[in-house]
């Protein structure tokens, strides 16, 4: 997770961006889009920017435009990865925010969404985001999975899996190259009771679902698929 692929095109944090509200969820401050009485959600855990980035609130609201209750917490506490910052240590910053971590609180989050009703939940997860959404989809927690450009995952974490996973990665990524994805996607294949996809987006890098340029057409319609696919994957199983 230290990998400088990681922190590449740093998105500005915008707190007050996106047609939801934040509000206190499960113990966390959390981005809130959509009909907050859907018994379907989607939880996005977002890489390590955290949730005030802009392409990731513009996505929450793309998911709840299509029905679902869509929440993107903030796991990192207010304490997104910030290069700039003068002695900023990354490996404090990992061991402070760890994945495991973040698994935990995701968990507060899918038991109180459980308690207001909603009888099924998805979870997308973006580069770390992306290790705790396939922690979570080790359990029963949830129903679906989406994972995108992942940070360093393990065989031994693919076997766990155990619900419909969908790995969307990307041509140009040290952290999660094609090879290893495709390995993963033959792993997930031999489950023949388990949906499971893996795609390998061509001409993009690490981040590129949610720290693409608005303002590069090629970028933008690279995104918009990889959205359009979680959707579907989404709509297919969370339900």
């Amino acid at each position: 997770m230290s990998s400088p692929v990681c922190f590449e095109n740093p998105p500005r944090l915008t707190p007050d961006y996106g047609a939801g509200t934040v509000q206190e969820f499960g113990g966390l401050k959390t981005y809130v889009t959509g009909a907050s009485d859907s018994k379907l959600a989607i939880l996005l855990i977002a890489d390590v920017y955290g949730y005030e980035a802009p392409n990731l609130r513009k996505l929450a609201d793309k998911i709840a435009a299509a029905g679902f209750f869509v929440l993107a917490p903030d796991f990192l506490y207010g304490d997104p990865v910030d290069l700039s910052r003068p002695g900023f240590d990354v490996e404090a910053w990992k061991k402070l925010h760890n994945t495991d971590k973040g698994q935990e609180d995701a968990k507060s989050v899918i038991a109180t969404l459980k308690s207001k009703g909603v009888n099924s939940i998805g979870a997308a997860g973006f580069c770390w985001g992306g290790i705790v959404a396939v922690k979570l989809a080790s359990s029963n927690d949830i129903q679906a999975a989406v994972i995108l450009h992942p940070g360093p995952l393990t065989i031994d974490e693919i076997k766990e899996v155990k619900i419909p996973i969908a790995v969307l990665g990307a041509e140009a990524d040290s952290l999660s190259p094609p090879e290893q994805l495709k390995e993963f996607g033959e792993i997930l294949s031999a489950k023949s009771q388990l949906a499971s996809l893996v795609k390998i987006f061509p001409g993009v890098g690490h981040g590129w679902t949610v720290r693409y340029n608005v303002e590069d057409e090629s970028a933008v319609k690279s995104a918009e698929e990889a959205h359009r696919d979680m959707l579907q994957w989404f709509t297919k199983f969370v339900k």
